[in-house]
């Protein structure tokens, strides 16, 4: 997860360009798009949300979303994957380089610590398998 600051408001704002990354970045980090980018503007909706842009798209290893905020510089990105080697420093400095993000928070989490190395119950990617 991101938390980009100091962002270029012109980027953050540009409906086509988002678009663009979303169609660009998981190429680009060895992942596997399985959707259309979504990416809609969003008015203000509170005096802490002035509004801005989200995007997702969803990926085989799970998916990439952002919210900017292109009145405070501010963007939130979550880059949600499986990928057991997933090279973060590698990811940092691509969303920085496509958002112009001037600093960042990032936060790791690792996901899945206990996923299990082999099917558990068999019998239901058989029934799967069938339909």
């Amino acid at each position: 997860m991101v938390d980009g600051y100091d962002a270029d408001p012109a980027r953050l704002a540009d409906l086509g360009a988002l678009e663009e990354m979303l169609h660009e970045i998981p190429a680009q980090l060895g992942m596997h798009a399985i959707s259309e980018p979504l990416v809609v503007e969003v008015g203000p909706l509170n005096p802490r949300d002035p509004g801005g842009i989200s995007g997702v798209v969803l990926i085989a290893e799970s998916h990439i979303g952002f919210h900017t905020f292109p009145a405070r510089g501010f963007v939130t990105i979550d880059v949600y994957t499986c990928q057991p080697d997933l090279d973060c420093d590698r990811v940092t400095a691509l969303l920085k380089e496509k958002f112009l993000i001037g600093n960042m928070d990032v936060h790791l989490v690792k996901r899945g610590a206990r996923y299990p190395s082999e099917d558990i119950y068999p019998h239901q990617r058989e029934m799967s398998d069938v339909s």
